[in-house]
């Protein structure tokens, strides 16, 4: 059986991304697997929504995009996936709109993510992970 994994990866928080390996080999051991990796980053708006004057210091997004897409690239070799089992995507705005976006596009059978550990506000899960999970047309697997 072929199975789709999609495992959105926060560039910006190895500690996350390193909870996951172990779950994202094992998932993709199991049959012939392709796995998608995601990368979203923030775009002006997030820090407009902040007060920050981001927008005028920020490189274009094709720029951020592109240099998200290459640290990408480097943290998925850590998975020790065949490189023909493996795409990578990269994308700006909202975690959990692309992520459930390109679950879609791809036909995701699985997500695998990491979540922070909750605080009171988001009570049991982290918000993009929770929005994920009440969304999805797919198994998803949050990792602690």
């Amino acid at each position: 059986m072929s199975r789709t994994i999609l495992v959105p990866i926060d560039i910006s928080e190895m500690q996350l991304t390193t909870q996951v390996i172990p779950n994202v080999q094992e998932y993709a051991g199991r049959d012939v697997t392709m796995v998608h990796f995601l990368a979203v980053i923030p775009d002006h708006t997030y820090f407009a929504a902040y007060g920050l004057e981001y927008a005028a210091i920020a490189p274009e997004r094709s720029e951020r995009e592109a240099n998200a897409l290459q640290t990408l690239n480097e943290i998925v070799t850590r998975f020790g996936l065949p490189e023909g089992r493996v795409k990578t995507h990269v994308c700006s705005g909202s975690p959990k709109d692309h992520i459930l976006r390109v679950a879609d596009e791809i036909n995701a059978d699985l997500i695998i993510l990491a979540s922070h550990r909750p605080s009171m506000s988001t009570y049991l899960l982290g918000s993009n992970a929770a929005a994920v999970v009440r969304h999805a047309k797919c198994s998803v697997l949050v990792v602690r």
